[in-house]
């Protein structure tokens, strides 16, 4: 049957309004949606990126890191908790791939060098086994689709220089489509040798009163986090910096210097010392300044927490 409609009617309104037994209600819009997830695959990448990073050139051979920490947003890491150990056994092949991969694009190169007498070094992994650990951000500094590893190295001993075995970390921030890699060198006594105290620092915070020890000439203080590694972590407010100031020796004439890293800045005495940093295309270079100290100081960190310094030897 035609159904008739009266005069100067449109029949496509009606027809655009009828329902249709074919129409399929709107789903509603997922909030969850919008939220920016980074694919499982690339943290494998970004693991394997870290390690190229971290390769440290010796006379026979070169070391790649074997111990790596991935942080993620507590969200993200509960979505991904159920396929963790496929992510390391993935991340483990990868790494390994990475490095065969590695050495046979130089393997012409060494053959060359060994007729030239200048072979380049086969890499290979510091430790006996790969150990790539997921842990959830701790400290609740990442966002949704952040993403941090840390991979260190321990580099060999020098006791022609009295050094110690030394251990290079370096950290690799994923944030947005922005990446940024930061180096730090931690030196140890070489073993046999007795850490005396060079300094001392007393400070209240929000926890109570501390005291700590200065036994190494570089020591860096603020309120530390995952990304941020600090001798000296201080609970206090935002306005302190996570990286706030540096404590540097000068093994030669063993004076102390005083480095600003912050955002609020450092105080020496109740003056304001020089910025230790530039900000250049929005990334954080040192530039060298530096502040000597005194064998007795007050160093205020953004007014808010104040450390006494004493020289001890």
């Amino acid at each position: 049957m035609i159904e008739q409609f009266p005069a100067g009617h449109d029949s496509t309104i009606d027809a655009r309004l009828k329902p249709s037994r074919y129409d399929v209600p709107a789903p509603r819009p997922d909030p969850a949606a919008h939220t920016d997830r980074r694919p499982a695959r690339d943290l494998i990448e970004a693991v394997v990126h870290n390690m190229q990073k971290n390769l440290e050139p010796l006379k026979y051979s070169t070391l790649a890191p074997s111990r790596f920490i991935v942080y993620l947003h507590p969200g993200e890491y509960a979505r991904l908790e159920g396929i963790i150990p496929v992510l390391q056994e993935q991340t483990i092949r990868a790494l390994s791939d990475e490095i065969l991969r590695l050495n046979r694009r130089s393997g012409l190169r060494r053959w060359v060098g060994r007729l030239m007498g200048d072979a380049e070094p086969e890499i290979r992994k510091a430790g006996v086994e790969w150990h790539v650990d997921f842990l959830a951000d701790p400290d609740g500094e990442m966002n949704e689709g952040d993403l941090l590893i840390d991979s260190e190295l321990v580099l060999p001993a020098r006791p022609d220089l009295g050094m110690g075995e030394r251990t290079r970390r370096i950290t690799t921030a994923h944030t947005g489509h922005r990446t940024t890699t930061r180096e730090q060198t931690v030196n140890r006594l070489p073993s046999g040798s007795t850490a005396s105290p060079l300094a001392r620092i007393s400070y209240n915070d929000d926890s109570g009163h501390h005291s700590y020890d200065v036994v190494k000439d570089s020591i860096t203080i603020g309120r530390g986090g995952i990304a941020y590694p600090v001798d000296v972590r201080v609970a206090a407010s935002p306005d302190v910096s996570r990286e706030h100031a540096r404590i540097r020796r000068d093994p030669k004439t063993g004076r102390f210097f005083v480095i600003d890293l912050s955002s609020l800045g450092t105080t020496l005495n109740g003056r304001h010392v020089p910025k230790g940093y530039d900000d250049v295309d929005g990334a954080r270079r040192e530039n060298g300044a530096e502040t000597p100290l005194p064998d007795s100081a007050r160093i205020g960190l953004a007014d808010t927490v104040f450390l006494e310094f004493e020289r001890v030897s």
